[in-house]
């Protein structure tokens, strides 16, 4: 997916708000707006949102002087949704259909978004998680329970902290021997790094590899070798989330996307709405790929 018009205030408040977030320094914010915006300026509208997403929180860690200014977040929704977990686990135990709810549920789970809204409460989880059995699906669980039955490899991308606990839940109902859960190679907002893999016992449950990139999606041409050999050699992959949607939607793979949709310029080139649960190949989406900016 290439970078809409759109796309450009959306880095700029998200420059703001991570700055903010990050320090109460006006001058390291003005520092941090005024070196995106060049970088704005400059940026190839035929790269995805996470290629600037990754530029502009590299600029706040520099001047942040923090390698991960997004870890208490980070450990507070793992510990969050921790909490939450038994009871999920006995909602998906008692369920006439246990993929389904956990798919659901660890989809969700993909509200926990700070590049999207660095005030998120618990209490948009709890709604989330509460809603997720009874919305409109866009999409097909049952073709993606059709496509992990005959899959001997299966790749699931993981998006966000708090989020992962939620995956883990679905990743049960997988055929743990067939999967590999995979996470950022180092921190960025606060997505899911090795550490937070630990923290959410997915590393007691299937092998977990990090990308090797600081991208807030998969950028393929800087992940590793170890990741792109995983990616090609998967017979499925399950993306979650919109930076994993944004920078994989036009690969010929076999991709699964699972995610809520949290902003209008991915809901429009979806061809859904803001806030649906979405659960789809990108072949079965109405995807504006060929759509000129406006």
């Amino acid at each position: 997916m290439k970078t809409y018009y759109d796309c450009i205030p959306c880095f700029i408040r998200q420059a703001l708000e991570a700055a903010r977030f990050t320090t109460p320094d006006e001058t390291v914010q003005e520092l941090v707006l005024r070196e995106v915006l060049y970088a704005v300026g400059k940026m190839d509208l035929k790269k995805s949102p996470p290629v600037m997403g990754q530029h502009i929180h590299r600029i706040v860690r520099k001047f942040s002087g923090s390698n991960d200014p997004y870890k208490k977040v980070k450990d507070h929704f793992n510990k969050y949704a921790l909490k939450l977990y038994p009871a999920l686990k006995e909602m998906v135990k008692k369920s006439p259909n246990q993929f389904e709810t956990a798919a659901l549920i660890a989809t969700a789970g993909n509200i926990i978004d700070f590049g999207v809204n660095t005030k998120l409460d618990q209490s948009v989880i709890d709604k989330a998680i509460e809603n997720a059995l009874s919305e409109q699906i866009v999409g097909s669980i049952k073709k993606l329970h059709k496509a992990v039955s005959s899959s001997k490899k299966i790749l699931y991308l993981g998006d966000n902290t708090g989020e992962i606990v939620f995956d883990r839940l679905f990743i049960e109902q997988l055929p743990a021997d067939k999967v590999i859960f995979a996470v950022r190679g180092s921190p960025i907002i606060n997505d899911a790094t090795m550490s937070d893999a630990v923290d959410a016992g997915i590393t007691d449950l299937v092998r977990v590899i990090d990308n090797g990139s600081d991208a807030p999606g998969t950028v393929l041409e800087e992940c590793s070798d170890i990741f792109r050999q995983s990616f090609w050699a998967a017979d499925i992959i399950i993306a979650k989330g919109q930076g994993n949607y944004e920078t994989l939607s036009n690969e010929n793979k076999n991709i699964f996307f699972l995610l809520k949709a949290k902003c209008p310029v991915i809901a429009e080139h979806i061809g859904c709405n803001i806030g649906d649960i979405v659960v789809s190949q990108a072949t079965d989406l109405q995807l504006k790929k060929n759509k000129p900016n406006s």
